[in-house]
């Protein structure tokens, strides 16, 4: 086939009708009226010889063939809009944007306020729009409609760029009232009642379960290396719930130091390390292709990383 004769618009409806697989809101998001979607689609059809999308009890569920041309047709498209994407620019003290994170409680509390200050002083036009975990799904960040990820991430798309922000390590927080400060060793520890905080991933999560070991995580994988395992009272997906929680008096919350330090200054608790080693993690920045060479986003970048650095001294 003869590419010269091929309408290059129909990848561009291709891409959208394989996201959306509803002609109606493909037609919307390009801004072309439903009859002109459709004959896309009939031409889609007659290009590839196959029927793409078939309408079943579900909606209209991609083909084999579909599935397979979906990301080679991205592929493409970021090339092209790569390429054509003007390279201005980018002057933060004008700047009037909406900048959208994803992050987990725990980055929101420790990364962000330095970031907040820093836009303050030097691109006041720009706002802050956070979102949680279970708000964002990885297709939102591939397309470019979420600007950046924190968090930790056992697996990401290879397509998308990644930075490690910083490492941090675990402290315990516990009560003033709670009797364990006392002798503050790993006897000591199991015999307390925990509280559990989650390792935020993307996307909705199913419950937990003590016994499930594999998906606790970073604290009950370390003491299961050494053939413990710890009394988990209660589970929670918020790490400032956690430490709210550490201040009854039978509770222990094994935290993220950044996030356990910030009670420092708490007269209720106090921040003891844990009796036993568990290793660090990292917290980490994502983002799309898309938004890789963007002026704006490379700025963005620069500055939560020079932020953290700044939390890190």
């Amino acid at each position: 086939m003869n590419v010269s004769r091929v309408d290059l618009n129909l990848l561009v409806y291709l891409d959208v009708l394989l996201q959306e697989q509803n002609v109606t809101r493909s037609a919307a998001r390009l801004g072309i009226t439903q009859p002109a979607m459709s004959n896309g689609l009939r031409r889609l059809r007659a290009l590839f010889d196959d029927p793409l999308l078939i309408r079943t009890s579900e909606g209209m569920t991609p083909t084999e063939r579909a599935l397979e041309l979906q990301p080679l047709v991205r592929d493409i498209l970021t090339g092209v809009e790569q390429a054509i994407e003007p390279q201005q620019n980018f002057d933060p003290a004008t700047a009037r944007r909406v900048l959208r994170i994803m992050a987990s409680d725990y980055a929101e509390s420790t990364l962000i306020p330095g970031l907040l200050t820093r836009l303050a002083q030097e691109a006041p036009g720009i706002t802050l729009d956070m979102l949680t975990p279970s708000d964002v799904r990885l297709e939102d960040v591939e397309q470019g409609k979420v600007d950046m990820l924190l968090n930790r991430f056992d697996e990401m798309p290879q397509s998308f760029h990644q930075r490690t922000v910083w490492h941090d390590d675990f402290m315990c927080l516990l009560s003033v009232d709670n009797s364990a400060r006392k002798r503050f060793d790993l006897e000591t520890y199991l015999e307390c009642r925990h509280v559990w905080v989650s390792k935020t991933g993307m996307g909705a999560s199913v419950g937990m379960d003590p016994l499930d070991s594999q998906r606790l995580g970073w604290v009950d994988e370390a003491l299961k290396t050494i053939g413990k395992a710890r009394r988990i009272a209660v589970f929670t997906r918020h790490y400032q719930v956690a430490a709210l929680l550490a201040q009854q008096p039978d509770l222990v919350a094994t935290l993220p130091s950044r996030l356990a330090r910030l009670q420092a200054d708490n007269a209720r608790v106090e921040v003891m390390p844990p009796p036993f080693e568990i290793p660090q993690f990292e917290l980490k920045m994502a983002w799309s292709p898309l938004l890789q060479n963007n002026p704006y986003h490379q700025w963005i970048r620069k500055l939560v990383l020079e932020v953290a650095n700044t939390e890190s001294d």
